[in-house]
């Protein structure tokens, strides 16, 4: 398990171009977190969707289905095209709290499986908890369950 607060999205990006990780989990998990904060954060769905194998499922249960985020996209093409939809809408304009904000990655029993919990914290006292399943083959996401409702 590694407990840590969000970094900044400079101090992530660095981190991503020199390939570091934290020694408590898997390199493979914490890459493969960082990466996924990171697409999401600057709302490429073109690298969102490399982070998945070809047939990978990226499925959020809680969201309805005819919600603005989508609630089940299957195969790195339909990942790609729903993100971008959606990415297409205005951003979310508050402004994280990174003293506020923090994750804990748990690894399990299955070495292909790992969860991420999640607390994001904005500047105006509103916040988002997420917890995050993601199961991973050959560096790839598989299937990412992603549960979340603001706070």
């Amino acid at each position: 398990m590694i407990k840590a607060s969000f970094m900044s999205l400079e101090l992530l990006e660095g981190r991503l171009d020199h390939g570091g990780g934290l020694a408590f989990v898997t390199v493979g998990s914490q890459e493969i977190f960082e990466r996924y904060i990171y697409a999401g954060m600057t709302r490429n769905a073109e690298m969102l969707a490399d982070l998945f194998a070809p047939d990978g499922v990226y499925e959020a249960p809680l969201e309805p289905p005819d919600g603005a985020f989508p609630r089940r996209l299957v195969g790195r093409d339909e990942i790609r095209a729903g993100m971008a939809t959606y990415y297409q809408r205005p951003a979310d304009t508050r402004t994280v709290d990174l003293a506020k904000t923090g994750y804990v990655l748990h690894t399990t029993a299955d070495p292909d499986v790992f969860i991420a919990e999640i607390d994001a914290g904005f500047e105006d006292g509103s916040g988002m908890a997420l917890v995050q399943i993601f199961r991973v083959r050959d560096g790839k996401i598989t299937l990412l369950r992603d549960y979340f409702a603001a706070l």
